[in-house]
């Protein structure tokens, strides 16, 4: 069973990703913080990460995707950035910290479903 962490500072969000989820065979770990999400990262070892790039507290998603990027132990795992912030230059910050792939909010179910099955076949 593929284990996905979902770090993302909005419950609501939170549940309906794992609502989305729940349909496919997918052991689901949650982190609410960049903090907690960087420890369940090291923790967990999932096999891909679903992470909001706007979070409150010490680290964001861009912070935390950087350190997953640079820890040995666990930077082969995907890490997919979920954000409001479509611009050009925020996906070249998200792609400069190290994003395997970048989804703008609001996105559907379907897209996100798909570009989990993309990057878990090649994973």
């Amino acid at each position: 069973m593929k284990k996905i962490l979902i770090v993302e500072d909005h419950a609501d969000i939170r549940k309906l990703i794992r609502m989305t989820l729940e349909f496919d065979n997918y052991e689901i770990h949650e982190a609410a913080d960049g903090v907690s999400g960087l420890k369940a990262a090291q923790d967990v070892k999932p096999d891909l990460i679903l992470m909001d790039v706007m979070m409150p507290g010490e680290l964001d998603g861009l912070q935390v995707c950087q350190r997953i990027k640079a820890d040995p132990a666990i930077k082969h795992i995907p890490v997919v950035l979920l954000t409001a912030r479509g611009q050009v230059k925020d996906r070249e910050a998200g792609m400069a910290a190290g994003t395997t792939a970048y989804l703008v909010k609001p996105f559907s179910p379907l897209q996100l479903i798909d570009t989990i099955e993309q990057l878990l076949a090649t994973a």
